[in-house]
């Protein structure tokens, strides 16, 4: 089927937007299948990644320029094209993703939402694997959508995990998709939480009666933004708290229910810890009814699924505090649902790069909770302590710049028998690559000895 790939960039003068993980990964698909001439589109200068004769490189501050020469723009999601106008090359500008989903739509099941992604799809694909089916884990998650694409076949199944920068530009949407939340992020790419909420609901957007679309019924944004859209898949809700028709699944008491049928018990032991992770669960319970999948076997993998890392990761217990990383948190929502998942915490370390977003809902929450130290890291953490301090809190406040001294600290104040929590609630560019290194750097330094 990859075969369709290729027709589409046959005798075309294509550029690679973007020279990362996925734009390599571009490259050498259609390496792989043809020595076609290949134009390279980066700011930097990456001469040194390729040494190919029938590749031209085009970088530096002008190099989205003259994209229009080209017939077809292969962008990936790290490329921001918001400050330019796409409008006269829109309909040039393709994807790894859009490729995908113009090729195997039918086999695709789409994974989207400000916070959960990682978690759900990894669960899915899992969840698929133990079924028996042929299914890939890729996109977002890391795993580039052509590095194994002539593995594919028509029984195979995709769990592609979507970011919003992967979806702007799509016009084909998945066979089944999922939208876990909307919450405000990524504005140092979209700009405006409407253009971000925009792009994620290209999920449902180009669906038609045959796809399903999956969403939470208690995210106000998402709720409005189905109220004020026209989408033509077969809608299901999950809800915690709401029946609101025969396509909702939703918790009563302790159980999921859908249709009258009990299929889970939320006192099920499982790894998935809180509330958000329950939402997550029951989009995996949707999914399997939808397929039709044995749901003893979807509950016994359910149950034995291992958290991935940074997320509510319990890290070690030392001298009787508990620490935990969940540097995957990157906004103030996630953190209030670490903390109220985790009871026990005594220390909180928070703070990253200032994106624009909104923190009144963790000011609240930090100001009316029982955490009583509150160690804030620049630059939002600083900010959070200045409003905290003029409202009179009596917690603990250390405005502390080093990821080496906010740990240092938490050991010292601490109380035993409770937890030290890293939740940055703010994307970690400032001070580090990614939330991975900063999460990986947290365990490091809980280990270590002053």
């Amino acid at each position: 089927m990859y075969n369709k790939i290729l027709e589409v960039i046959k005798d075309k003068n294509i550029c690679i937007l973007g020279f990362g993980r996925e734009g390599k990964s571009t490259y050498n698909f259609i390496r792989r299948h043809s020595d076609m001439p290949i134009t390279i589109i980066d700011k930097k200068d990456i001469s040194n990644d390729v040494s190919d004769k029938n590749v031209t490189i085009v970088f530096g501050d002008n190099y989205l320029d003259n994209l229009d020469k080209y017939d077809l723009i292969i962008k990936t999601p790290g490329i921001s094209l918001s400050e330019i106008d796409t409008s006269k090359i829109r309909h040039k500008i393709t994807s790894q993703l859009q490729l995908i989903l113009e090729t195997y739509k039918d086999n695709v099941i789409g994974i989207t939402g400000t916070k959960g992604k990682s978690t759900t799809s990894t669960l899915m694909n899992k969840i698929l694997l133990d079924q028996g089916f042929d299914s890939y884990l890729i996109g977002n998650i890391g795993k580039p959508m052509l590095d194994d694409v002539e593995k594919y076949t028509n029984n195979t199944k995709l769990v592609i995990e979507m970011s919003a920068l992967q979806l702007e530009f799509v016009n084909v949407s998945p066979h089944i998709g999922i939208i876990l939340n909307l919450f405000e992020d990524h504005l140092d790419f979209c700009k405006t939480v409407s253009h971000y909420h925009e792009c994620k609901m290209n999920m449902f957007k180009f669906q038609n009666e045959d796809d399903y679309s999956l969403y939470y019924l208690d995210n106000e944004n998402l709720v409005n933004q189905m109220k004020n859209n026209k989408y033509l898949g077969k809608q299901y809700k999950i809800s915690l708290n709401k029946n609101l028709d025969s396509n909702t699944i939703y918790k009563n008491i302790n159980y999921i229910i859908f249709n009258n049928e009990t299929l889970y018990d939320c006192d099920n032991k499982r790894n998935l810890k809180g509330e958000h992770n329950l939402i997550n669960i029951m989009f995996c319970i949707m999914v399997s009814k939808i397929l039709k999948l044995d749901l003893s076997k979807v509950i016994k993998t359910i149950n034995e699924f291992i958290p991935l890392e940074h997320r509510l990761e319990f890290v070690a217990t030392i001298n009787g505090i508990s620490y935990y990383n969940d540097s995957i948190s990157t906004i103030p929502e996630a953190t209030i649902n670490a903390l109220k998942t985790l009871k026990e915490v005594d220390t909180l370390i928070f703070g990253g790069m200032d994106r624009g977003i909104d923190y009144s809902s963790l000011i609240e929450y930090l100001y009316n909770s029982n955490i009583s130290n509150l160690i804030c890291m620049p630059t939002t953490g600083y900010k959070i302590a200045d409003k905290l301090k003029e409202m009179n809190t009596n917690k603990n406040i250390y405005c502390i710049e080093y990821l080496e001294d906010a740990v240092k600290k938490a050991k010292e104040v601490t109380a035993k028998g409770k937890i030290c929590l890293m939740s940055p609630a703010a994307s970690s560019y400032e001070y580090f690559k990614n939330f991975e290194e900063k999460g990986r750097k947290y365990k490091e330094l809980v280990k270590n000895d002053y």
